[in-house]
């Protein structure tokens, strides 16, 4: 017999620093203007965690103390702890043992899952699996970067689009079809030098010529990476409504990787959806790589714009190359 059991995502919680990084205040500091990036990657301004004795930990420990608030239940009720991050506080030990002693998750266990962008959306489906096997009834999966951490302010290309935040989902199993129904993933490793950050891993491990070079910040070909991610993450969304007999009709949303609001209308456009079915809040945020979904489902859910039973598609496409899609029927 097919198992009966499978994820719902019953909450979802979000996080981003006060401090504010405005396009007039990017103006100070490299060859770049409001105009030019509002109409280019529709970013106004974008959040940045300026405390230098706080990290990706904290921005995820608030999700996951809102989400417990918000469903009423104590951290000792929490099996598995996910945590999507580009940006740990430390190579190891992994973000997620962080946030797990944070909020007192004694009964826990938990994992980082590193995929750049796609992060969160792989890191959902893997919750998922251990909702399904039965094994697991609560598992927190967190989407949280602190990208100023990475970034260099003289490079205009990068240090435009980057901000701070988490977002976050609570799975818990369920018998009916208000659940994550379908996922498509994909990588392809031949495009990984397009996005990348070159320093710090065990290929370039920190020195004086690392620094000098500049290796540990972010680099990205911007004209590769938007032709790739535009077409990708609209064909693989597609795929995915197609092959569960549905339509773009039946699609009540997009959420889709907050990358670059031409990147996003550019996939909208392939998949013939009309801007009033994609969530976009780029231009609030910028784009906080494995925070965005996340963050993207918060206000959707904040806004009324998905109740329960609504057909929504996570999107996403990010370095590695990595992207993909979930089809997920709304639960609350």
């Amino acid at each position: 017999m097919p198992n009966p059991l499978r994820a719902a995502i019953t909450s979802v919680a979000h996080y981003v620093p006060e401090d504010r990084l405005t396009n007039d205040d990017l103006e100070k500091l490299v060859d770049t203007n409001d105009e030019w990036i509002v109409s280019h990657v529709g970013i106004k301004e974008r959040r940045i965690l300026k405390d230098p004795n706080l990290a990706t930990a904290h921005l995820c420990t608030k999700v996951a103390e809102q989400i417990l608030e918000q469903r009423g239940i104590s951290a000792s009720e929490i099996d598995l702890i996910l945590v999507a991050t580009i940006t740990p506080d430390m190579v190891f030990p992994a973000t997620a043992c962080l946030v797990q002693n944070n909020i007192g998750a004694e009964n826990a266990w938990g994992f980082d899952l590193s995929a750049a962008c796609a992060g969160f959306v792989y890191a959902v489906t893997v919750g998922a699996q251990f909702i399904q096997a039965g094994t697991h009834k609560k598992v927190l999966v967190i989407g949280g970067d602190k990208m100023s951490a990475f970034i260099d302010y003289t490079d205009r290309n990068t240090c435009i689009l980057f901000g701070d935040g988490a977002g976050g989902v609570l799975l818990e199993p369920t018998e009916d079809d208000h659940c994550i129904q379908d996922f498509i993933f994909h990588v392809d490793g031949s495009g990984g030098e397009h996005l990348c950050q070159p320093g710090g891993g065990s290929l370039h491990p920190a020195s004086h010529e690392t620094v000098d070079q500049r290796m540990h910040y972010v680099k990205q070909n911007g004209r590769a990476v938007m032709k790739f991610a535009s077409t990708n993450m609209a064909d693989v969304s597609g795929r995915i409504i197609e092959r569960n007999g549905l339509t773009a009709d039946d699609i009540k949303l997009l959420v889709p990787h907050q990358a670059n609001r031409r990147i996003i209308m550019a996939a909208a456009r392939r998949m013939k959806l009309p801007e009033e079915k994609i969530l976009i809040n780029i231009d609030k945020f910028g784009n906080t790589t494995d925070a965005t979904v996340p963050i993207a489902l918060w206000e959707a859910v904040e806004t009324k714009r998905i109740e329960r039973g609504d057909y929504i598609v996570m999107a996403t496409a990010g370095g590695g190359y990595a992207w993909g899609s979930a089809l997920v029927k709304w639960a609350y």
